[in-house]
């Protein structure tokens, strides 16, 4: 999953009195991806390196002069360049003091930027919509500048991108409510004009990002409404005919963001990866109102993968170089360090998540990820076609609702109704184009379900948690209600489909679990496959077999004190008298257990869970402890108990959950005496683990120094060799 990591302050910020605006006009890298141009909204460019949180260098104009757009470095020649009072180049390098001392040209026409690519030209683009190199340019500083745009035509935003060999300046613009996307390529000079879609009445984009995959552009932007969206625009198009029409450009929805109540007003959205997009300025959705937040969204899987409040007011401006964030708030510039590893169902569900349990849970309605992200032709893919195709045929005769109908539908339709279309809707609607909508129609459920106790649908839950697009920050309620009603099958399927549940949730389905009935968890229906393997793990045909994993029956007699049965050595040493190690049994029912289990291999952080965990009674923690001693034995004394298919915890996430009980309820197991044997219990487990990993500590020793040890050259036909080991 993508991360956000602990950020640290690059320098402080003078924002405007209104607090409109941070003051920073823009961000630029400069040599290489430690060092970065600050360029604020009045008059001084900074050198800073980021590493060290250094400033290295200021320049500053006169009193009355103000730069009217961020600085570049030229790595070509090592120069900076900026611009003026919109008409003034100017050009200086890092030993220089004084600007206004530096070079200086005076063009013929407003400038709206100047860009520069990575290892590329500096480019010019004017607010007419013109651009020229810059080198050209200062050959003849007040050449006539053509006007590109039409008349009430204005620049919104620009960008540089290089792809395929070729230099393209990337701009937006807007007339009377329209958008506009033109495409400048360089050599040959080239120009591609498109129109972008119409949104709401009245809404503009507030935030635009273009990245360069597949040969194409593709353009992300945000509208205040939460709608973000991606048009992807050819390289090889061809060029715009002087007097042209704009061709049609269109869009695909990527996210609906969470706006709360009214629309955004600041708010930005940057392109991070192909699958991965960074956000600031929109509401988190498990967030309170009021709290400003930095998040990384999976547009794949339509899931929320970090986020991070940050302290002050956000001003929507946010810029990206090598996996560092850079974000104004407050008084204070930030660098949030990030990682996007690649985007995968086995990362969108949480490292602890176990592959095997991933394939094997797959829903038989629709391809995997991977065929869907890459095209992988699957062997499940033609009974998904003919299941489809099936579907269709039958409704074609009956009219289909669309997913705002359905939604409506469920504000007061009955539960058999509401059934009938969410599943008919599922069928028949494309998983991608559904992606967006599946947390829409689950938070209607819930809100429903919440506010009427006599509505309440688990089957079309836990159809909608199948199709493995939602997470817990889209439908925060959708576990609690689960645990309301008692639908531990529901419950059970958000545990394993859910990569953000958070630690109080989860800690909440353990006091649930562990505190029910044997009885009352019998009467669940849970997975097949999970209660399979603990059918299997908890029968007496797999008794103990001897030493396994350091443990066995005799080691563990031995550990023990007299008192607790460990003695008399002479009974032991008489074979008629000494009975057969006694199988434990599992403290548990078979159904408590498996959801126990599901527990066991969500996703936490050490931090946040023991706080909630302090909150058990202490006849709750020995029993979980008591269950925990149980598989560790089991997992001890066989080879390996976990099998392919089927859901399982590991030792290792079973051996955790026993550091974290112990940490947190430290001083009420010492002084609870029904703990007293459980404790010895472990003691001796961890004594014999200790054992293993000594013996292991000298055969690795015993093995790295063989490795040290050089063969001889010159063996002949026939020899021997002794090795002695100290």
């Amino acid at each position: 999953m993508a991360a956000l990591y602990e950020g640290y302050s690059l320098c402080g910020l003078v924002p405007a009195p209104n607090l409109s605006s941070s003051g920073v006009r823009g961000i630029e890298e400069e040599r290489d991806s430690d060092h970065v141009l600050v360029t604020d909204s009045g008059r001084c460019v900074g050198l800073y390196k980021v590493s060290d949180q250094k400033p290295l260098g200021s320049w500053t104009l006169k009193q009355g002069q103000t730069l009217t757009c961020p600085a570049v470095f030229n790595s070509q020649t090592k120069e900076y360049v900026a611009v003026s009072d919109n008409k003034v180049i100017r050009i200086w390098k890092e030993d220089d003091v004084l600007l206004d001392k530096a070079f200086k040209a005076t063009v013929s026409s407003d400038v709206w930027s100047i860009h520069c690519a990575h290892e590329g030209q500096p480019v010019v683009l004017f607010q007419s919509g013109a651009v020229r190199l810059l080198e050209s340019l200062l050959s003849a500083p007040q050449q006539p500048i053509e006007e590109v745009l039409a008349q009430e035509e204005a620049i919104r935003w620009s960008t540089t991108l290089t792809a395929e060999t070729q230099q393209f300046v990337i701009f937006t613009t807007e007339q009377k409510g329209d958008h506009f996307l033109y495409l400048q390529r360089l050599n040959p000079n080239t120009l591609q004009r498109y129109r972008l879609e119409r949104e709401e009445p009245g809404l503009s984009p507030l935030s635009f990002s273009a990245s360069y995959r597949d040969k194409h552009i593709c353009l992300l932007y945000l509208y205040p409404n939460g709608h973000m969206y991606q048009s992807v625009v050819p390289v090889r198009g061809r060029g715009a005919d002087e007097g042209a029409q704009a061709l049609p450009l269109p869009r695909s929805q990527q996210l609906r963001l969470p706006v709360g109540e009214g629309l955004l007003e600041a708010a930005s959205a940057l392109v991070l990866d192909e699958a991965h997009i960074a956000v600031v300025g929109v509401p988190h959705p498990s967030a309170g109102a009021g709290k400003d937040f930095l998040c990384i969204w999976n547009t794949n899987f339509q899931t929320l993968q970090a986020g991070k409040e940050m302290a002050g007011k956000i001003y929507g401006q946010l810029w990206c170089f090598s996996n560092k964030l850079f974000i104004p708030h407050g008084k204070t510039l930030s660098v949030i360090p990030c990682e996007c590893p690649k985007s995968s169902l086995a990362s969108a569900l949480g490292k602890l998540r176990q592959t095997k349990s991933e394939v094997s849970k797959a829903p038989a309605s629709v391809p995997s990820w991977n065929h869907i992200l890459h095209g992988e032709k699957a062997q499940q893919s033609r009974t998904v076609e003919t299941r489809k195709t099936r579907t269709s045929r039958k409704t074609q005769s009956t009219p289909s609702l669309t997913i705002d109908q359905v939604l409506e539908l469920i504000k007061t339709a009955p539960i058999e109704e509401v059934q009938k279309e969410v599943e008919g809707l599922l069928s028949r609607v494309d998983i991608q184009v559904l992606q967006s909508s599946v947390a829409q129609l689950a938070s209607a459920l819930v809100s429903r379900s919440l506010a009427d106790p006599a509505f309440y649908s688990p089957t079309t839950l836990a159809q909608l948690v199948h199709t493995q697009c939602l997470c817990h920050s889209v439908c925060p309620d959708l576990v609690l209600l689960a645990l309301e009603r008692k639908d531990y099958f529901l419950c059970q399927l958000c545990l394993q489909f859910f990569p953000d549940v958070p630690e109080a949730v989860t800690c909440a389905c353990l006091k649930a679990f562990i505190s029910m009935s044997d009885k009352d968890a019998e009467k669940a229906n849970l997975d097949p496959d999970s209660v399979s393997f603990m059918e299997t793990f908890i029968s007496p045909e797999r008794g103990p077999a001897g030493l396994h994993n350091g443990f066995s029956p005799t080691s563990f007699e031995e550990d023990l004190p007299e008192a607790l049965g460990g003695g008399d050595i002479k009974a032991r040493e008489e074979p008629e008298k000494t009975p057969a190690p006694t199988e434990q049994m599992c403290p548990v029912g078979l159904h408590k257990a498996v959801l126990l289990n599901e527990v066991l291999q969500t996703a936490y952080s050490d931090t946040f869970l023991l706080p909630h965990l302090k909150d058990l009674s202490s006849q709750h923690v020995v029993l979980f402890l008591q269950y925990l001693q149980f598989l560790y034995q089991k997992y001890s004394q066989e080879a390996f108990p976990q099998m392919h298919g089927q859901r399982s915890p590991s030792l290792t996430q079973i051996i955790d959950w026993v550091c974290l009980l112990l940490d947190a309820h430290f001083t009420v197991l010492v002084m609870t005496p029904e703990a007293k044997g459980l404790l010895l219990s472990l003691h001796s487990f961890v004594k014999s683990q200790v054992r293993l990993v000594s013996e292991l500590g000298k055969i690795e020793g015993s093995l790295q120094e063989l490795n040290k040890m050089k063969t001889k050259k010159d063996i002949g036909q026939y020899s021997i060799e002794v090795i002695e080991l100290f």
